[in-house]
């Protein structure tokens, strides 16, 4: 039995081979999407840079000098203003409620969100404008919120709160925003009523996207609903936990308004915050050089703690998965 070998004829004498200049094309075109892609990015490391970059660097030299804002006039201070920072009593108390309403407000949030979603996520009539009810809250910024509250949760007995609670129990006047203690809880309880909606609103749209089939497998054999919640519903809703834990640790870290309106930073100093000290301490006084100081402070807090966060999740995504 034979076999026919066909061999490819050999090009003419002083030809050229295509695939040099394929494979040159090819390369070619490869850098070219390559700078494409990069072209597009562009605008994006533009906008990055004139609006973090510069303002940081501007921010740091400033923090070394006593640049007050209404002249061109600086003189190099080094870390005096760091020093003033650490013995003014008043950025020491918004440093640390700040950190306490950040990471409070986070985790009661979490905590009511996640099981209200569950809740939201279920069919039941009216469940479009229940949906619409719990996302209200987060509408309205935060300074007309610290308004509303501040009305609501007034120490005096014509509070609205206070009064219900003397009409209806017999209690008399609760000091909410004059004591130490009630001031701080009631900042942090009212960040938690108009943050809560919005995110259980982000977990609904991604229970909604767990597939059917997992419960269904789940039930034949035969998990109980508790069951179903911490081996399905739980584990498949880390990616949204670690954006919305992200977003509330960031606003909370940066939040102004409602503690400005609601208590004014007091009383004392007790819900004075970081962005308060800034504006008001620094800023206000002209004392510019301090409040770059502390923005250089803050703008390094923030940078570790979401690099810590991020790590956690991501640990925790890797237990999952």
């Amino acid at each position: 039995m034979t076999s026919q070998l066909a061999t490819r004829p050999a090009p003419p004498a002083g030809s050229v081979s295509a695939k040099p200049v394929t494979r040159r094309r090819s390369v070619e075109g490869g850098w070219k999407q390559i700078a494409l892609n990069r072209a597009f990015l562009l605008p994006a490391v533009v906008v990055f840079v004139f609006l973090f970059i510069i303002p940081l660097a501007q921010s740091l030299y400033w923090s070394l000098t006593d640049f007050t804002g209404y002249s061109t006039e600086a003189n190099f201070v080094g870390l005096a203003n760091y020093a003033a920072i650490m013995a003014d009593p008043s950025m020491l108390a918004g440093l640390s409620f700040t950190l306490v309403f950040a990471v409070g407000s986070t985790l009661v949030t979490t905590l009511i969100a996640i099981p209200l979603a569950v809740q939201l996520n279920k069919a039941f009539a009216g469940r479009s404008f229940v949906r619409s009810l719990w996302f209200f809250p987060a509408v309205p910024s935060m300074a007309i919120l610290g308004l509303v509250w501040g009305y609501i949760l007034s120490p005096l007995p014509s509070g609205v709160f206070n009064t219900l609670l003397n009409d209806w129990f017999g209690i008399d006047a609760i000091s909410w925003l004059s004591d130490n203690t009630l001031a701080q809880g009631s900042v942090i309880l009212v960040g938690v009523w108009a943050q809560t909606g919005w995110h259980a609103v982000l977990y609904v749209a991604y229970l909604q996207s767990i597939p059917a089939e997992y419960y269904e497998v789940a039930k034949i054999d035969g998990a109980s609903s508790r069951q179903q919640f911490f081996g399905i519903t739980l584990p498949l809703l880390t990616p949204a936990i670690v954006i919305s834990t992200f977003l509330l640790l960031t606003a909370g870290l940066k939040v102004y308004e409602l503690p400005f309106t609601l208590t004014g930073g007091g009383p004392g100093f007790t819900t004075y915050t970081i962005t308060q000290s800034i504006v008001v301490s620094g800023v206000g006084q002209g004392r510019y050089g301090l409040a770059s100081a502390l923005a250089v402070l803050f703008t390094i807090a923030v940078a570790v703690i979401g690099f810590s966060q991020l790590k956690v999740a991501s640990a925790i995504g890797k237990r999952f998965s």
